[in-house]
Protein backbone atom coordinates (compact mmCIF):
# COMPACT_ATOMS: atom_id res chain seq x y z
CA UNK A 1 0.00 0.00 0.00
CA UNK A 2 1.39 3.65 -1.04
CA UNK A 3 -0.41 5.51 1.73
CA UNK A 4 2.06 7.55 3.50
CA UNK A 5 0.50 8.39 7.62
CA UNK A 6 1.95 11.99 8.50
CA UNK A 7 2.05 10.78 12.37
CA UNK A 8 2.13 13.19 14.99
CA UNK A 9 2.89 13.13 18.64
CA UNK A 10 1.20 10.83 21.11
CA UNK A 11 0.48 8.27 17.99
CA UNK A 12 0.90 4.69 17.52
CA UNK A 13 2.62 4.06 13.91
CA UNK A 14 0.82 0.63 12.38
CA UNK A 15 3.13 -1.69 11.32
CA UNK A 16 3.33 -3.27 7.57
CA UNK A 17 0.91 -5.97 8.21
CA UNK A 18 -1.61 -3.50 9.99
CA UNK A 19 -0.96 -1.33 7.22
CA UNK A 20 -2.14 -4.34 4.83
CA UNK A 21 -5.81 -4.27 6.75
CA UNK A 22 -7.23 -1.62 5.01
CA UNK A 23 -10.79 -2.23 3.26
CA UNK A 24 -10.78 1.19 1.13
CA UNK A 25 -8.01 0.50 -1.37
CA UNK A 26 -8.92 3.80 -2.66
CA UNK A 27 -7.79 5.76 -0.02
CA UNK A 28 -4.74 7.50 -1.41
CA UNK A 29 -3.53 9.90 1.62
CA UNK A 30 -3.72 10.63 5.40
CA UNK A 31 -6.38 13.66 4.68
CA UNK A 32 -8.67 10.56 3.20
CA UNK A 33 -7.99 8.32 5.66
CA UNK A 34 -9.52 10.73 8.66
CA UNK A 35 -12.08 11.21 6.14
CA UNK A 36 -13.46 7.73 6.34
CA UNK A 37 -12.89 6.53 10.12
CA UNK A 38 -14.52 9.85 11.45
CA UNK A 39 -17.55 8.74 9.28
CA UNK A 40 -17.09 5.16 10.81
CA UNK A 41 -16.46 6.71 14.34
CA UNK A 42 -19.84 8.88 13.49
CA UNK A 43 -21.87 5.64 13.07
CA UNK A 44 -20.32 4.08 16.12
CA UNK A 45 -21.21 7.29 17.90
CA UNK A 46 -25.18 6.66 16.78
CA UNK A 47 -25.08 3.26 17.27
CA UNK A 48 -24.15 3.34 21.14
CA UNK A 49 -25.77 6.48 22.31
CA UNK A 50 -28.98 5.15 20.55
CA UNK A 51 -29.11 1.88 22.74
CA UNK A 52 -29.11 1.14 26.88
CA UNK A 53 -26.66 -0.82 27.85
CA UNK A 54 -25.93 -1.78 31.42
CA UNK A 55 -23.09 -1.92 33.10
CA UNK A 56 -22.13 -5.48 33.16
CA UNK A 57 -22.14 -5.36 29.73
CA UNK A 58 -19.67 -2.05 29.02
CA UNK A 59 -17.81 -3.65 31.61
CA UNK A 60 -16.63 -7.09 29.34
CA UNK A 61 -13.90 -7.73 26.74
CA UNK A 62 -17.21 -8.69 24.37
CA UNK A 63 -18.09 -4.87 24.57
CA UNK A 64 -14.95 -3.46 24.48
CA UNK A 65 -13.74 -5.15 21.51
CA UNK A 66 -17.36 -4.71 19.84
CA UNK A 67 -17.50 -1.04 20.38
CA UNK A 68 -14.26 -1.04 18.52
CA UNK A 69 -14.92 -3.12 15.55
CA UNK A 70 -18.25 -0.53 15.53
CA UNK A 71 -15.95 2.65 15.33
CA UNK A 72 -13.14 0.89 12.66
CA UNK A 73 -14.52 -1.54 10.96
CA UNK A 74 -15.19 -0.30 7.88
CA UNK A 75 -11.83 0.72 7.31
CA UNK A 76 -9.45 -1.86 9.08
CA UNK A 77 -9.72 -5.95 8.99
CA UNK A 78 -7.79 -6.05 12.40
CA UNK A 79 -10.52 -3.80 14.06
CA UNK A 80 -12.12 -4.93 17.32
CA UNK A 81 -8.96 -7.64 17.36
CA UNK A 82 -6.58 -7.04 20.03
CA UNK A 83 -3.27 -6.00 18.60
CA UNK A 84 -0.49 -8.62 17.79
CA UNK A 85 2.48 -6.68 17.99
CA UNK A 86 4.15 -4.79 20.30
CA UNK A 87 4.21 -1.10 20.59
CA UNK A 88 6.04 1.42 22.56
CA UNK A 89 3.67 0.42 25.32
CA UNK A 90 3.90 -0.49 28.53
CA UNK A 91 2.18 -3.93 27.96
CA UNK A 92 2.93 -6.51 25.62
CA UNK A 93 0.46 -7.69 23.34
CA UNK A 94 0.26 -11.29 24.89
CA UNK A 95 -0.98 -9.49 28.06
CA UNK A 96 -4.17 -7.35 26.91
CA UNK A 97 -6.36 -9.88 27.78
CA UNK A 98 -5.14 -10.22 31.54
CA UNK A 99 -4.64 -6.74 32.04
CA UNK A 100 -7.93 -6.13 30.68
CA UNK A 101 -9.53 -8.48 32.74
CA UNK A 102 -7.89 -6.88 35.64
CA UNK A 103 -8.98 -3.52 34.66
CA UNK A 104 -12.78 -4.78 33.73
CA UNK A 105 -12.70 -6.24 37.56
CA UNK A 106 -11.58 -3.39 39.31
CA UNK A 107 -14.21 -1.13 37.13
CA UNK A 108 -16.92 -3.34 38.60
CA UNK A 109 -15.79 -3.33 41.92
CA UNK A 110 -15.56 0.65 42.17
CA UNK A 111 -19.29 1.19 40.35
CA UNK A 112 -20.67 -1.38 42.76
CA UNK A 113 -19.03 0.42 46.08
CA UNK A 114 -18.92 3.75 44.81
CA UNK A 115 -15.67 4.16 44.79
CA UNK A 116 -15.43 7.30 42.69
CA UNK A 117 -17.32 9.95 41.57
CA UNK A 118 -19.12 9.11 38.39
CA UNK A 119 -16.91 11.59 36.16
CA UNK A 120 -13.71 10.54 37.88
CA UNK A 121 -14.81 6.79 37.80
CA UNK A 122 -15.30 6.98 33.79
CA UNK A 123 -11.87 8.90 33.68
CA UNK A 124 -9.68 6.41 35.12
CA UNK A 125 -11.22 3.69 33.47
CA UNK A 126 -10.50 5.40 30.14
CA UNK A 127 -7.26 6.42 31.35
CA UNK A 128 -5.93 2.59 32.06
CA UNK A 129 -7.92 1.45 28.42
CA UNK A 130 -5.91 3.58 26.35
CA UNK A 131 -2.43 2.65 28.94
CA UNK A 132 -3.18 -1.24 27.44
CA UNK A 133 -3.66 -0.11 23.98
CA UNK A 134 -5.66 -2.94 23.24
CA UNK A 135 -5.97 -2.29 19.25
CA UNK A 136 -3.16 -1.36 16.56
CA UNK A 137 -4.01 2.30 16.29
CA UNK A 138 -7.77 4.27 17.51
CA UNK A 139 -6.77 3.58 20.99
CA UNK A 140 -7.55 7.54 22.56
CA UNK A 141 -10.34 7.69 20.02
CA UNK A 142 -12.39 4.46 21.59
CA UNK A 143 -11.22 5.12 25.38
CA UNK A 144 -12.46 8.67 24.88
CA UNK A 145 -16.00 6.65 23.71
CA UNK A 146 -15.62 4.49 26.49
CA UNK A 147 -15.93 6.99 29.00
CA UNK A 148 -18.71 8.79 27.33
CA UNK A 149 -20.98 5.33 27.03
CA UNK A 150 -19.94 5.09 31.31
CA UNK A 151 -20.90 8.41 32.21
CA UNK A 152 -24.05 8.62 29.53
CA UNK A 153 -25.61 5.33 30.15
CA UNK A 154 -24.82 3.78 33.40
CA UNK A 155 -24.74 7.56 35.40
CA UNK A 156 -27.38 8.99 33.26
CA UNK A 157 -24.97 12.52 32.81
CA UNK A 158 -23.83 14.71 30.04
CA UNK A 159 -20.85 12.91 27.89
CA UNK A 160 -17.51 14.95 27.86
CA UNK A 161 -16.27 17.77 26.17
CA UNK A 162 -12.57 16.72 25.55
CA UNK A 163 -11.62 20.27 25.33
CA UNK A 164 -14.28 20.77 22.39
CA UNK A 165 -11.49 20.04 20.00
CA UNK A 166 -10.51 17.37 17.57
CA UNK A 167 -7.67 15.77 19.57
CA UNK A 168 -6.30 13.63 15.77
CA UNK A 169 -5.00 16.98 14.73
CA UNK A 170 -2.13 19.23 15.86
CA UNK A 171 -3.30 21.81 18.23
CA UNK A 172 -3.11 23.31 21.47
CA UNK A 173 -5.70 20.85 22.92
CA UNK A 174 -3.80 17.67 21.64
CA UNK A 175 -1.05 19.12 23.79
CA UNK A 176 -2.87 19.84 27.06
CA UNK A 177 -4.63 16.40 26.45
CA UNK A 178 -1.19 13.99 25.95
CA UNK A 179 0.02 16.78 29.22
CA UNK A 180 -3.21 15.29 31.47
CA UNK A 181 -2.44 11.93 30.24
CA UNK A 182 0.91 12.07 31.52
CA UNK A 183 -0.16 13.40 34.81
CA UNK A 184 -3.01 10.44 35.10
CA UNK A 185 0.20 8.31 33.87
CA UNK A 186 1.38 9.35 37.68
CA UNK A 187 -1.61 9.35 39.42
CA UNK A 188 -2.82 12.83 39.19
CA UNK A 189 -6.24 12.62 37.63
CA UNK A 190 -7.37 16.13 37.92
CA UNK A 191 -5.75 17.53 34.87
CA UNK A 192 -7.62 14.85 32.78
CA UNK A 193 -10.58 15.21 34.64
CA UNK A 194 -11.14 18.87 33.87
CA UNK A 195 -9.66 18.69 30.45
CA UNK A 196 -12.32 15.92 29.81
CA UNK A 197 -15.35 18.92 31.32
CA UNK A 198 -18.88 17.65 32.06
Amino acid sequence: MGLGFDYIHGQTPLDPDEMDGLLIPTIATQGELDEFEQQNIEKAIQWSMSRSFKADTIFSEEFIKRLHSKMFGDIWSWAGNFRKTNKNMDVDWWKIPHELKILIDDAVYWYKHDIYPPDEMAIRFKHRLVSIHCFSNGNGRHSRLMADIIIEKIFKKQIFTWGGQNLTKKGEARIVYLHALKAADLGAYSPLLEFAGN
